[in-house]
């Protein structure tokens, strides 16, 4: 089933993450932050932009969430995303299906654009997020030290949807949530 998050969901979220911290370079945040950093994130986030996990009898599996991509008002329908997968849940389509209803969702807060921020060479990140239709943007080089080197990162980005000329303001994840549409979205969700 997918859902919305809640800070119920951070000690689960934080055990998916934490690995990722210490071993792994998905993220460049070097000191696993802790529960309650980790509820605040959720709580903080969910305000303005989606924050869904995919759970199996009980247990997450995997979350994802969007977030601002950088703070000038100009750039209010662009956002990053990010997604993780418990380890022992890999490679079971859960990526692709969780990923998919969030961009679903980001679409109809009026976002335009997603943008994935990938460390190379992270070859299951690009295909997933290739898998989702986004394309190579940019590589920032050399852009990271983390694990005794440096570390390229690549960007990839997908249209959500075509930007109107006069955009209409992008509606908070907050408002959106009790939403019909969002409603169909995550019942729709939990039927696949």
């Amino acid at each position: 089933m997918i859902r919305i998050a809640g800070p119920d969901d951070a000690a689960a979220i934080h055990a998916i993450y934490a690995p990722s911290v210490t071993h792994g370079v998905a993220t460049f945040e070097t000191t696993p932050p802790g529960v309650v950093a980790m509820r605040d994130r959720i709580e903080a986030r969910l305000a303005h932009y989606p924050w869904l996990v995919r759970e199996s009898g009980g247990e997450l599996l995997a979350y994802a969430y969007a977030s601002r991509f950088r703070e000038r008002a100009a750039y209010d329908w662009i956002a990053e995303t990010s997604i993780y997968v418990r380890e022992d849940a890999q490679r079971r389509g859960i990526a692709r299906h969780l990923y998919g209803v969030l961009l679903e969702a980001m679409r109809l807060q009026g976002i335009n654009q997603a943008v994935g921020v990938i460390t190379l060479p992270g070859e299951a990140s690009v295909r997933i997020h290739e898998a989702m239709g986004f394309a190579p943007a940019g590589v920032w080089r050399q852009s990271g030290y983390k694990l005794d080197r440096w570390w390229d990162v690549g960007v990839w980005q997908k249209t959500l949807q075509t930007p109107a000329a006069v955009p209409a303001r992008v509606v908070p994840f907050a408002a959106l949530r009790e939403s019909d549409e969002l409603r169909r979205l995550l019942e729709n969700a939990r039927s696949l």
